[in-house]
């Protein structure tokens, strides 16, 4: 089973309601930004997998696709070591997933518990909030209370809102 598939079937399993769609690959947040579903009540989502240097502290953080990173502000948030950019093979050995499909939905992946689960405060918002299921084909769409509620206590990681 896919990734992709694999996550659906979770979603399914814990009867967590969602939206589906698949669509052209989304490489860019530009590109999710135009999907047909982009409505003004969709928060569309960065995510980012931070690290330390010696690679023993991981961050998936998510942010607002217009709001700038800036790793220092955002380690000094989270009371870390200067962080940066995981390497692209982390993403695959920890998360089964490849760059441009980065989702805390991946999460369920990260059975050892080596990564944590950092939210700038400001993507809750009224509405929902969109993710790619660990696949850029696809976007899985959840009210926001069904994700903070339901989804992210799933993912077994406590989170961080900062």
């Amino acid at each position: 089973m896919s990734t992709k598939e694999t996550i659906m079937a979770q979603l399914r399993a814990l009867s967590i309601p969602h939206e589906y769609h698949e669509h052209a690959p989304a490489h860019t947040m530009a590109d999710c930004l135009s999907l047909p579903y982009a409505a003004l009540d969709v928060t569309f989502c960065k995510n980012l997998l931070l690290c330390n240097t010696a690679k023993t502290a991981f961050y998936l953080y998510v942010t607002l696709p217009d709001k700038s990173f800036r790793t220092g502000d955002v380690s000094k948030r989270l009371g870390s070591s200067r962080l940066s950019f995981a390497p692209a093979e982390c993403l695959v050995d920890m998360l089964h997933l490849h760059s441009g499909s980065l989702s805390p939905l991946g999460l369920w992946f990260d059975g050892e518990q080596r990564i944590r689960l950092a939210f700038d405060r400001e993507v809750q918002r009224p509405g929902r909030i969109a993710f790619h299921p660990c696949d850029n084909t696809a976007t899985v769409l959840f009210t926001q209370e069904v994700f903070f509620a339901q989804v992210v206590p799933a993912l077994g990681h406590e989170p961080i809102f900062i």
